[in-house]
């Protein structure tokens, strides 16, 4: 049998109620949302009620969704269920790093709020947007990009799918041409050009806190870098912060993984997403998802 690797999102994945179902069933999980209270009050009450619109918010999505992510890994935890390698998209790999334990809980909600304030802050300097480019090749979606002044290929997600940031008049501009091109360009629901030149202000920003932080610890399983596409070395704080600023590796992650001996990926948190871009890389590995208990009950007996 080959290895199991947990994979945690990043923001558009988050969705009012989230986490909600677990802190019920779940003393683990509900452990996790009385400490995160602690640091940052009222984010439980935040993921449980807040609204879509309060959730989008950058200062609000990434330590909701980080909280709820690491609520339900401490109820798979308390199942005995482990991970081998793990990985997380942009925010969630923050969520990775502390399921490996190279930081605790309390550390780590306080770095994402301060990452959360630093990107949010960076998007308002801006009028720019994210799009999701579908149909095109990435080096298509290069050459598209590089036709315009402010408008970068920041996440290589799975064949055919591609993030771009950029400035909004250009990338208005930019759309027509991928439609041009036989492509199409989604909006997300984020609200700045992350893993962009833009976002470089908020990562010497992180890096300024990260180097405030207490030593980190050597990673308990094999973590991969959405900076590198490969496993964590020793240099957490520029690894993190080169994050923020430059494009995610994952479809690269994620033929690592499975290089490495992962055959089974289990998307610990709200929504979709992450198993749906593998199944795009590799549609041969087991996938599952595990956002409501149910999902865990499922998960267990597939095992």
């Amino acid at each position: 049998m080959g290895k199991i690797a947990f994979v945690f999102a990043g923001q558009g994945a988050q969705a009012p109620g989230m986490g909600k179902a677990f802190f019920e069933a779940s003393e683990a999980a509900a452990n996790v949302f009385r400490a995160a209270d602690e640091v940052r009050p009222g984010t439980s009450v935040q993921c449980f009620d807040g609204t879509e619109e309060e959730l989008q918010e950058t200062k609000n999505t990434q330590p909701c969704l980080y909280t709820v992510e690491m609520a339900i890994a401490a109820a798979v935890s308390e199942k005995g269920l482990k991970a081998e390698m793990t990985a997380g998209f942009s925010l969630g790999e923050l969520s990775a790093l502390t399921y490996a334990g190279v930081m605790d809980l309390e550390t780590g909600l306080g770095a994402v709020r301060k990452r959360a304030e630093l990107m949010q802050q960076a998007a308002l300097d801006h009028d720019t947007s994210m799009a999701a480019v579908i149909k095109l090749t990435n080096e298509k979606i290069e050459e598209l990009c590089a036709g315009y002044e402010h408008v970068y290929p920041v996440n290589f997600n799975c064949p055919g799918q591609t993030s771009v940031s950029g400035d909004a008049q250009e990338m208005l501009a930019f759309a027509e041409k991928v439609k041009e091109a036989g492509g199409r360009a989604k909006v997300l629901k984020v609200n700045g050009a992350f893993h962009s030149p833009y976002m470089s202000k908020a990562a010497e920003g992180f890096k300024e806190v990260l180097t405030g932080l207490p030593a980190f610890h050597e990673p308990s399983v094999t973590v991969y870098s959405n900076y590198t596409g490969l496993p964590y070395t020793e240099d957490v704080i520029q690894t993190l912060t080169s994050q923020i600023d430059n494009p995610v590796k994952w479809e690269m992650i994620v033929r690592h993984m499975i290089a490495d001996g992962a055959d089974t990926f289990v998307e610990l948190g709200p929504g979709k997403t992450l198993t749906g871009l593998i199944k795009r890389i590799d549609p041969d590995v087991r996938l599952f998802n595990v956002s409501v208990p149910e999902d865990l009950d499922l998960l267990i007996q597939s095992l």
